[in-house]
């Protein structure tokens, strides 16, 4: 696979006070680079990770695909215009602009723009959050995950499986058609929803520390309007997260705890008691749509969906057990 993570994002907004204070206050993001017409911020080590340009209409302007070396981004070059894709090779200006080394640039068949990149530049001085976080969960995992509103999934599934060579993670049928894809170990770097239209329905972020999404949580909920879903537990990638409004018009997901996959011997499956498995109460659902939501929460909760908690080194500590009936418990299962 030549493409291996999501490695930046370009928005657009007609705001960008609010950007600057929502990217740093609420997200925790560094804020490196600001003009009248743009915004840049860090996430890591990376000198920029998100984009934000003074545009009207919202949204994503593209979203930056990385590959190993100039091979793999030739690679690519050569699978798109196999599929008769049109793609042009970035400028020395824009591949300056992005902070890679070269890049190639394309649209998907909704008119999304892709840039697909190698070498990116590394900064010299250590990240510096914009509030006290302990950091992103990027690395070779990338930025985080975007999912894309369709009005057409097949297109797009052909599209971005068939030629780019994203790997499908698992999908749902109902209520919507909706499909998520892999490049990593991450759960998920794209996804599709298919609701008769093309727009951006939400990015990803996820955070070292649980703490630093329950701070943040308590930020977000200060601003009224500013939370667009409460805490939850999604089912697929087992991410604890709140969505939030961005001043670019989308949702922002800040999470904790994605799962890692393993690439070789994933299996596909059907994702069929829903999103989340508790929480995650939407706020842009109609009286209607939320109450199906949560018959299904509560339907996943008498089945009694569980997942384990996903954790890394340096973030938990492991408990000794202390209850004679979850010891044994505990035991059963690992028997099983």
């Amino acid at each position: 696979m030549e493409i291996n993570a999501l490695g930046y994002v370009g928005l657009r907004s007609d705001d960008l006070g609010d950007w600057q204070s929502y990217g740093t206050g609420l997200l925790g993001m560094q804020l490196v680079d600001k003009s009248n017409k743009s915004l840049a911020f860090r996430m890591d080590d990376r000198k920029q990770r998100l984009l934000i340009s003074d545009e009207p209409g919202g949204g994503i302007s593209f979203c930056g695909w990385e590959v190993d070396n100039a091979a793999e981004l030739d690679a690519v070059g050569a699978r798109l215009e196999r599929a008769g894709v049109p793609f042009a090779r970035g400028s020395r200006a824009l591949a300056d602009e992005r902070f890679v080394k070269d890049l190639i640039v394309f649209h998907d068949p909704a008119g999304n723009r892709n840039e697909v990149f190698y070498g990116p530049h590394t900064a010299s001085d250590s990240f510096t959050p914009g509030r006290n976080i302990s950091g992103f969960r990027t690395g070779p995992l990338g930025m985080g995950h975007v999912v894309l509103t369709v009005a057409n999934i097949d297109e797009m599934v052909a599209f971005y499986s068939g030629v780019l060579g994203f790997k499908l993670s698992d999908f749902f049928t109902s209520p919507y058609k909706v499909s998520f894809y892999h490049v990593n170990p991450r759960h998920h770097s794209l996804g599709f929803v298919e609701v008769g239209k093309n727009g951006v329905h939400h990015m990803m972020v996820e955070l070292f520390s649980f703490d630093d999404v329950g701070q943040g949580y308590d930020i977000a909920q200060c601003e009224e309007g500013r939370v667009t879903s409460t805490l939850g537990r999604h089912i697929n990638d087992r991410v604890t997260s709140f969505y939030t409004k961005t001043p670019s018009g989308f949702h922002m997901e800040y999470g904790w705890g994605g799962r890692a996959i393993d690439m070789d011997n994933w299996r596909v499956t059907e994702i069929v008691d829903g999103p989340s498995a508790w929480g995650h109460d939407r706020q842009w659902l109609s009286d209607e749509e939320k109450a199906v939501a949560k018959r299904i929460r509560m339907e996943a909760a008498q089945k009694g969906v569980r997942n384990p908690v996903q954790v890394i080194e340096g973030n938990y500590n492991k408990m000794a057990g202390v209850c004679p009936w979850f010891d044994q418990v505990s035991k059963e299962r690992k028997a099983g």
